[in-house]
């Protein structure tokens, strides 16, 4: 049972409406995913100042369908992007997230097109989603719905916290006319040259100190095992 049906049979109300009878909208709250909206909902998400970490790929990957980012951030929703957890989204990348949130924004409008011939306005979707906007989801737009001032953007005054990728590597950016939209436009793994928190360099030329990638990955196949054998008993 949907979401959507499990509050209107439980509630006679949807999930959104559910939310605000008990007061959970607001500036100092977001959802996860909000995939199915009425307009309605999108209004009152916008009056009220109520974000949401926009999961395309767990989406995408569940067939849960598109979130309406655009809709919810020009009635005045605060957008940011996540990657949900393991359970529906392998990757947990986030440039492979950004990707697709660029992607299936544009598809999304895209798929409504109707050609010239047909009566329509021929092929749109093209500026469904800029990646100037998926930028600013993924970064100013996250540290708004978190309540964070210092960080979010690139300026005098606040955390160094900044990542740098190098995209002489992988021929995917070579053809590129702008580097700059390169992780966003072309995805893949742009390798990271240096990460930085607060100013320091946590990452460098793609290393973690400290972090063995093969005990790991050795670790992380145990805990797979260990997760099916339970689910196997249950």
């Amino acid at each position: 049972m949907s979401y959507q049906d499990a509050t209107q049979g439980k509630f006679k109300a949807s999930p959104v409406r559910f939310c605000e009878s008990i007061d959970w909208l607001g500036n100092d709250v977001w959802f996860a995913h909000l995939v199915h909206l009425d307009d309605d909902e999108i209004a009152l998400l916008g009056a009220t100042g109520t974000g949401i970490a926009h999961c395309p790929q767990s989406n995408g990957r569940l067939a849960s369908g598109i979130a309406p980012v655009r809709a919810l951030e020009a009635a005045g929703a605060p957008v940011s992007i996540g990657v949900d957890g393991a359970a529906s989204n392998e990757a947990a990348d986030m440039i492979s997230e950004v990707h697709a949130a660029w992607l299936m924004q544009r598809a999304k409008f895209g798929e409504r097109s109707t050609a010239l011939y047909r009566g329509g306005a021929g092929e749109q979707g093209a500026d469904a989603a800029t990646v100037e906007d998926v930028v600013r989801w993924g970064s100013a737009g996250g540290a708004r719905i978190l309540g964070l001032d210092d960080v979010g953007t690139l300026e005098v005054g606040k955390a160094a916290d900044i990542a740098i990728y190098a995209l002489d590597r992988d021929p995917r950016y070579f053809g590129l006319h702008d580097p700059a939209i390169g992780p966003v436009a072309s995805g893949g793994a742009a390798h990271l040259r240096a990460l930085l928190v607060g100013g320091r360099v946590i990452v460098r030329d793609g290393a973690l100190p400290g972090v063995d990638m093969g005990e790991l990955a050795h670790a992380a196949r145990d805990a797979v095992k260990t997760l099916m054998a339970r689910a196997e008993v249950l």
